[in-house]
């Protein structure tokens, strides 16, 4: 009975997770500086356009690890 907790546990999380990624999604133009973060990579040429949001994806990762280890710490 161990492994049906742990994977209902696992779908609360999931389940918790995505309605923060909607949240996210719903509130990010709000958001000052998300995606235009010193350390994001734009380059705009004439017929061309490169954006890779470096920083912001190094924030959000660093948030997300530790929103996931407070979950998972034993």
């Amino acid at each position: 009975m161990n492994g049906l907790s742990d994977l209902g546990k696992i779908l609360i999380l999931c389940g918790i997770v995505m309605i923060v990624v909607g949240i996210v999604f719903a509130f990010m133009h709000k958001v000052p500086y998300l995606g235009r973060l010193p350390g994001d990579i734009y380059i705009q040429k004439k017929n061309f356009t490169f954006y890779f949001p470096l920083a912001t994806s190094i924030v959000i990762s660093i948030i997300l690890s530790l929103i996931f280890w407070l979950f998972f710490r034993k």
